[in-house]
This record gives structure tokens, C-alpha cells and sequence, in this order.
């Protein structure tokens, strides 16, 4: 009988507990390394961000593939059937830090860089001797249950998250990045809740134009939009747009700024970029932003990616992959996430005070993401 890590976050041990706690996966690239699994094998179960041990799971099958849902996030095809030996709650979970001294990977005084690479990747094969040390720990835990409280933002952290460190020079960087799986890239449009089902691109756009215009704003929206209408009103005939964008770039970043969906522009100096994402690639847009940060890297100006408010949670897996996490600018540091639901809401709250708001009313709405909050082995 050999140990397993199984790695799990606060929402994906959930999620297998709402499954009827039977059936464990993996991404599909642990395919091959899944292989040496086999029946009466134990795995050791992992709470990321909490650092916490949760479980043991005694293996009953092969390993076989299947992608029915059983997590949300990600589909982790690469599965096996288990058998529950202990399952604890987060809040009951033992603390990464109960085992120092106590097993090969986290010796006696050591800190977090000691210990983290032997919780980095799952399923990862441990010595025997820490395998038992934490099933004994475990044992405890279920016998004599200890309530430790735990961050609720850490227990929601994201499944894909890694630590990237680069040196330039003399000088070490790091930052936290994710790296998109080969499923959710296929699976980019999700669809739409009946709360936004409605709403469409062009209303969204319009609505964004006509609230800069009325702002006192110069507006800009791309020239092929412009025969576009909402409410039997062409995009053209929005007060205050602006026929030409004022030629103070270069003809390649001008062209990158004339493409972005809705501008918002105090004279000639641009305030806001929105880009709007109904079922469009999340990634197209951002892309499109970082694209603008790459040419002008000193331009400062609000980046926003508006979508249904359930595509959110694509926003915080694709903003800080390592093509946006490296720019001059990270882009999770410039750009939020305007939903569709609380930007209607609120002009429809605000409609008749809408010539009196500022530029940053929008702020008060925009959802923020910096994956450095969250990660935490």
C-alpha cells in the first residue's frame, strides 16, 4: 500500500463531498503519472490556501477517464473510484504547520519554501514513513475534532495557481500566475443565467456610451459598431462621439485603441477602455488590453472587461496568466470586471442623476482580482 497526495481547494473538496464523496480526478496530463494507482492505495487529501489535511481516501478501482461533472471549475478527467476513510471539514482539517519535525519534507525550524514543493503537484507518490505520520494526524483529528478557524477567501481560492519566479539581471521577481488547462480553454463560453439573458453586446456598449456622454465625456466606439442599434437607436447618433480618435499615437497603437468596444476621453486623453465579452473568448479581450499596455506602457487609463456576471470566474482564471502577469503592468493591476447585472441595476438606480456622477462611479462596481490574495500553499 503506497501514498498519495490529492489535492484539493476549499470549493473542489466540497464539491466532492456533494458528489457522494466517490470518485477523486486529476488534470489530464497525470494520466501516465497516474498509472503506478492501484487498488488499496491510500490518498492523502489537501486543502490548499487553508493548509490544511482533510482526509484519506483508500483506493478501490484503476484508474479510468470520464469528464461528468463533479467540479465546476475544471473537468479532471484522470479518475479514480475511492472509498472514504476520513473526511474532515477545513475547520477541523490539521494544519500544515502541526507536522514540522514530524515528516522528511518539512524538517524541524524550516519555513514555507521547504515544505511547499511536496504539495505542489498531485497525485505525487510520499515515503511511507509521512504517509502514516499524516494518516495518524488524521486519525487524531477525527477522534478528538478541533475547531480551528479558517480565512473564508482562502477556502474559495482557485484550483490553478502557481508561483512564478523569473530573474532579470541580479534581480529575482515573482509573481502568482495561472496556466489554463486544455478543457477550459474549450470550455471559454459558458452560458448565460436568466438574469442577463436578455442583455445583448450592443445594449451593454450603448449603455456605456451613453452614460460618458452624459458624464460630459467624449465617447468612441469602433466605426464597424456604429450601424449597430438598441432601442431603435443607432450607436452614430450618440451625442458626443467622436468622429476620429486625436492622433497622439502611433498608427499601430491607434489602430489597437480604435478596435477596443467603448472609450470614454476627458479632451483628447482617453479616461477608460472597456471591452465587452458576452460570448466572446474572455482571453480575446484581455488580450486586446494587454496589447495596449505592451505598446504604451506608460499610458494611464482604466482597463475594464464587462461580461455576464458569471464569467467572472473565467476573468480570475485568465488574467493572470504569465503573458498578462508580465507585463510592465501586471494586468490584474489595471484591469477589473464590470458584471452586466450591477452596471444595469445601477444606472437604472441612477438614470436621472446620471449628468451629476464621475468617472469613478464606475469603480464602485468593477470587481477587482489580484491572485497574490488568494495564493497560499
Amino acid at each position: 500500500m503506497n501514498y498519495y497526495l490529492n489535492l484539493f481547494t476549499g470549493t473542489t473538496w466540497k464539491e466532492f463531498q456533494n458528489a457522494d464523496a466517490c470518485v477523486t480526478g486529476f488534470r489530464e496530463h497525470n494520466w501516465k503519472r497516474a498509472r503506478n494507482i492501484k487498488p488499496g492505495d491510500v490518498f492523502l487529501c489537501y486543502v490548499v490556501g487553508v493548509k490544511r489535511w482533510v482526509g484519506l481516501l483508500e483506493v478501490t478501482g484503476d484508474r479510468y477517464r470520464d469528464d461528468a461533472e463533479i467540479w465546476k471549475e475544471e473537468t479532471f478527467p484522470v479518475r479514480f473510484s475511492v472509498k472514504p476513510q476520513i473526511i474532515l471539514q477545513p475547520e477541523n482539517g490539521i494544519p500544515m504547520e502541526d507536522l514540522e519535525g514530524k515528516v522528511s519534507f518539512f524538517p524541524e525550524g524550516e519555513k514555507y519554501h521547504r515544505w511547499s514543493g511536496a504539495i505542489r503537484n498531485s497525485p505525487t507518490k510520499y515515503k511511507h514513513q509521512d504517509g502514516e505520520v499524516i494518516a495518524d494526524f488524521l486519525k487524531q483529528a477525527a477522534d478528538n475534532p478541533v475547531l480551528r478557524p479558517v480565512d473564508p477567501k482562502k477556502l474559495k481560492r482557485s484550483a490553478n495557481l502557481y508561483k512564478l519566479r523569473k530573474k532579470i539581471g541580479n534581480i529575482e521577481t515573482e509573481s502568482i500566475v495561472t496556466v489554463p488547462s486544455v478543457e477550459e480553454e474549450e470550455e471559454d463560453v459558458v452560458p448565460i443565467s436568466e438574469e442577463t439573458s436578455g442583455l445583448t453586446h450592443t445594449e451593454i456598449q450603448w449603455r456605456l456610451l451613453d452614460l460618458g456622454s452624459k458624464m460630459g465625456l467624449n465617447v468612441w466606439a469602433p466605426k464597424v459598431d456604429r450601424g449597430k442599434t438598441h432601442n431603435d437607436t443607432e450607436i452614430a447618433d450618440t451625442p458626443r462621439l467622436l468622429k476620429d480618435l486625436p492622433a497622439q499615437f502611433d498608427p499601430v497603437t491607434n489602430q489597437t485603441i480604435a478596435n477596443i468596444d467603448v472609450l470614454w476621453l476627458s479632451g483628447n486623453a482617453i479616461v477608460a477602455a472597456f471591452e465587452v465579452e458576452h460570448t466572446t473568448s474572455i482571453y480575446s479581450g484581455l488580450l486586446r488590453m494587454a496589447d495596449l499596455i505592451t505598446m504604451q506602457p506608460n499610458l494611464d487609463i482604466k482597463l475594464y472587461l464587462v461580461a455576464p456576471d458569471e464569467r467572472f470566474s473565467k476573468f480570475k482564471r485568465e488574467v493572470p496568466r504569465a503573458t498578462f502577469a508580465g507585463l510592465s503592468k501586471p494586468l490584474h493591476t489595471v484591469c477589473s470586471f464590470l458584471p452586466y447585472s450591477e452596471l444595469c441595476q445601477r444606472l437604472d438606480q441612477a438614470k436621472d442623476l446620471i449628468q451629476f456622477l464621475k468617472p469613478e462611479f464606475i469603480d464602485d462596481i468593477a470587481k477587482s482580482y489580484d491572485p497574490a490574495e488568494e495564493f497560499d500553499a
